[in-house]
């Protein structure tokens, strides 16, 4: 198979140009999202709680994973313990912690608004990349986000 050469590319230019195919894919996202019955930051705290041993995490470990400030995750875990989605305790190994539990009506709520964001996502995925696509978008976008994790 022949190579096309292409030019290369700046730093801004590829961000710029992740940034703008994210804006345009959560924009249709977002039309097909059951938001009348979770909202995007509620579903993405109980995503992150879902991938968590125990779906479990320190209030701290959630807000590093989420697109929120330290007061707004914390009314979000507030607004989704009164909905009995998640409970909240005192961190037994560090009593200045807040340990965020995702509840069995969390994980239920969670799996099914999954189910429908997941259709969407595939369907667009799908008509846009080609299976090798997907993989290397899926590996250098794991290399990007594992690179700035650990400055």
């Amino acid at each position: 198979m022949d190579r096309i050469k292409t030019q290369p590319v700046s730093p801004v230019d590829a961000w710029e140009a992740l940034f703008r195919a994210q804006v345009a894919m959560m924009r249709q996202l977002t039309d097909e999202f059951p938001s009348d019955v979770i909202s995007f930051n509620e579903y993405d705290a109980l995503f992150n709680l879902s991938l968590a041993p125990g779906r479990t995490l320190r209030i701290r470990d959630l807000n590093e994973e989420v697109l929120l400030t330290q007061p707004s995750i914390s009314r979000l875990v507030d607004r989704l313990a009164q909905r009995g989605l998640v409970t909240k305790c005192i961190d037994p190994h560090d009593g200045r912690g807040t340990l965020v539990s995702m509840t069995d009506e969390g994980y239920a709520l969670f799996r099914s608004a999954a189910k429908i964001h997941a259709k969407s996502i595939v369907g667009r995925m799908r008509d846009n990349l080609e299976p090798d696509e997907l993989s290397e978008l899926a590996r250098l976008t794991r290399k990007l986000h594992d690179g700035l994790r650990t400055r």
